[in-house]
């Protein structure tokens, strides 16, 4: 297989830098990439050389803060940054899902919603995924055993909580860069449900 200049850069940075870097990718240029753990600045940078190590043409949601700035907010949209205003209700599911309809595109999302531990991980990713029709692949990163990528996938099924147990089974041994801001993964829809 041949790669591009890009790809073999990340992949070589992140030799370098003593991290393996784990391909088990979805079929098919369309999907929903979940990157988990989220505990540190630090995971960006590392989505972003694991996303150029896969040759992966991904976008990312991120809170618009980040984006006010011009000359960050410019940069953040380079790489592929789509700015989410997470005070309002804006009809992002329907937003995204469309996206991924029209686009071969990979969109990650941080389901922890925050660096800081979180008590519930956002179902958002789930409910776009199964609108467009398109897999949710398994994106991490495992500071223990210094290795990223994407390690699996799953097609929705319609049903959140049995999909979930799958999700929570993969990512339960993950550690993230700073272990102490994991907070457990599970949705509110499961504690609402008893």
């Amino acid at each position: 297989m041949r790669y591009s200049g890009q790809v073999c850069l990340a992949r070589l940075l992140l030799r370098l830098l003593g991290w393996r870097l784990v391909e088990h990718l979805p079929p098919g240029k369309r999907y929903v990439l979940i990157g988990a753990p989220h505990t540190s600045n630090w995971d960006f940078l590392f989505a972003l050389l694991g996303l150029w190590a896969l040759g992966i043409r991904g976008r990312w949601l991120g809170k618009k803060e980040l984006f006010r700035s011009p000359p960050l907010g410019f940069l953040l949209r380079a790489l592929g940054g789509i700015p989410v205003d997470r005070s309002r209700r804006t009809g992002l599911v329907e937003e995204v899902a469309e996206l991924l309809k029209k686009e071969d595109l990979v969109i990650l999302i941080t389901p922890e919603g925050t660096r800081a531990q979180a008590p519930y991980w956002r179902s958002g990713f789930y409910h776009m995924a199964r609108a467009a029709g398109v897999p949710i692949a398994f994106g991490y990163l495992d500071a223990k055993r210094k290795e990223l990528g994407v390690g699996g996938y799953l097609q929705p099924s319609g049903n959140l909580l049995q999909d979930f147990a799958q999700i929570r089974a993969f990512y339960q041994d993950k550690v993230g860069l700073k272990p102490h801001k994991q907070g457990p993964i599970r949705l509110r829809e499961e504690a609402e449900m008893g």
